[in-house]
Order: structure tokens, then C-alpha cells, then sequence
């Protein structure tokens, strides 16, 4: 007897912001048989205006978060892909969480350094050692150990990802990765030491700590797979320069594979069809490929 394929659970994200246009668009191209995998959209936008968020648009996004968390939970879904939500009426109504990361993180036991935020681009890859939180508290919750850990779980997508010998750019953390201490010992004391540990494990795949200023296009050249950067705009500031309107948000660590498009809510856009569903069809497509593997 043939197994069911699949399903991606697809929310709404806010339904005044540009989500339900770019997923009417999405699921016009993506085609869900091609892949082998079905897809269940999660909430509604009836009885919302394109444009209009507030705290009920807000909480119309919630209640699909948390009814994809009990779908996967249920084994109902297989796999999350969520439109934008906007972040500020989530805290409104109380939602304590940075972003939709660390809501699924939290619904699932995990802190949020068990997570890992990547961005997925067919130009650039790139993974975050911290994500939603100021530079001050990025810089103090460093350690050698956590750069591992967000490394590790990177190389391990890169080989499920067909990359035989994943190669991974580790960032320094100051200007010039320290220029030999000029500008900061962070790279000595703590991206060093993680670098020699990933090197013991994986060999020369890995190389670090790398000027921030130039390893972008090293990557991009084809010299790298993919850059651990060590804070979010690190890391997002090229990325988006070079792949906004194709790419992908993937989460690592969590039980199920979790996507996102790469951008927001855009409601100064909504409802004028104005709007891309590129990155909403990549983040439809990839997930859907690493379903199949």
C-alpha cells in the first residue's frame, strides 16, 4: 500500500501583511506533486485588510504558530514553511519570543542556542552563532564551545545537502579578525580554539577565524560552502545585499525541518500586488527537497 507523501504545514504568517498575496502566488508555481510532498495551509486571512496590522492580525499569526506546533506534534504535518509575522504586535499580545526561531525552539524543549538560524541562497550561505539579541550580548555569550555547536550543525546540512566535502568559513568577530590582536583578542581567545576543534574533527574543510570584510566574497567566488557568522547582521547584511528576493530562512536543530521566506510583513506593500514569492517558493522548494532525503 503507497505511504501518503509529506506535508508541509504553510502559515499564514500576518494575514495584513503581504502573506496571503505571496502565497496565493507561491502555490500557483510551486508544485507540490513534483516534489512528492502535499501542503496544508495553517490559518486564514478572511475578514482582514491588506495593510491594516494590529494586535488581531497579531494574533491570527500566533494561533497558526501554535497550530502548526501541535500539527507536527500530532505527526499531521511533517514540516513547516511560515509566512512573515510582524514582531512588534506579537510582543503586543504577548508573545516573549525574538522571532518565530525561537517560538518553535521553546515549543519544542530546546533553548535557543540548541537552534541554528541559516540563510540558504544559491549565491550564499550563511549560519549564526547568535541571532535575535543586541551586539552587546552577542559578543558576551561567545565561547568556543558555541561556535562548535552552530558549526557542526551547519556541515551537517551541508553533506545532506549532496556537498561531499562541505567546506565552512568560520568570521572573526572585530575588524580585520583582530588584525594579530590590534583590534580585539576575541579571535585568539575564542574563534581560534573552535576552529582548532572543528579542524581535529573535520580536517582543513575548515578554516577561520576570516575577515569579515572579504570572506563574503570568497564565498560567493566558490572557495567556501557556507560562512559561520558570529552575529546576526554579520551575517544577514550581506546576504540580503546579494539574495533578498530568493532567500531562504531554515532553522537547524529542531525535530522537523522549519522555513521562512527572508524578509517581513511589508505592509506598506500589502494587498497592491506588489509583492515577490520568490523567496516563499525557495523556502517551498527546499523544504520539500530535504523532506524527500
Amino acid at each position: 500500500m503507497k505511504s501518503s507523501p509529506p506535508v508541509i504545514g504553510l502559515t499564514i504568517g500576518d494575514p495584513c501583511g503581504i502573506g496571503p498575496e505571496i502565497i496565493a502566488r507561491a502555490l500557483t508555481v510551486f508544485k507540490p506533486s513534483e516534489f512528492n510532498v502535499s501542503v496544508r495551509l495553517i490559518g486564514s486571512a478572511a475578514g482582514f485588510a491588506p495593510g491594516k496590522l494590529s494586535r488581531r492580525s497579531a494574533a491570527a499569526a500566533l494561533a497558526a504558530l501554535n497550530e502548526s506546533a501541535r500539527l507536527i506534534r500530532g505527526g499531521e504535518i511533517h514540516a513547516v514553511v511560515n509566512a512573515p509575522v510582524c514582531k512588534k504586535n506579537l510582543a503586543q499580545i504577548g508573545f516573549n519570543f525574538p522571532g518565530q526561531t525561537e517560538f518553535y525552539a521553546h515549543a519544542f524543549g530546546l533553548a535557543d542556542h540548541e537552534v541554528t538560524m541559516t540563510m540558504q541562497s544559491e549565491k550564499l550561505r550563511v549560519a549564526l552563532v547568535s541571532t535575535h539579541c543586541s551586539l552587546s550580548a552577542a559578543v558576551k555569550m561567545l565561547t568556543p564551545a558555541l561556535i562548535v555547536t552552530h558549526a557542526e550543525r551547519t556541515l551537517t546540512l551541508l553533506k545532506k545537502m549532496d556537498v561531499a566535502r562541505p567546506r565552512l568559513a568560520v568570521c572573526g568577530l572585530n575588524p580585520h579578525a583582530g588584525e594579530g590582536g590590534l583590534f580585539g583578542d576575541e579571535e585568539r581567545k575564542i574563534v581560534q580554539p573552535a576552529v582548532a576543534r572543528l579542524r581535529k574533527k573535520f580536517g582543513l574543510t575548515v578554516s577561520g577565524p576570516l575577515p569579515a570584510d572579504t570572506v563574503f566574497n570568497h564565498a560567493i567566488a566558490g572557495k567556501f560552502d557556507a560562512v559561520l557568522c558570529l552575529y546576526h547582521d554579520q551575517g544577514l547584511i550581506p546576504f540580503k545585499l546579494l539574495a533578498f528576493e530568493e532567500g531562504v530562512n531554515l532553522t537547524l536543530g529542531l525535530p522537523f525541518w522549519r522555513s521562512s521566506p527572508d524578509h517581513g510583513t511589508a505592509a506598506d506593500i500589502a494587498g497592491k500586488n506588489l509583492a515577490s514569492a520568490e523567496s516563499l517558493i525557495a523556502a517551498l522548494t527546499l523544504t520539500a527537497k530535504l523532506l524527500n532525503r
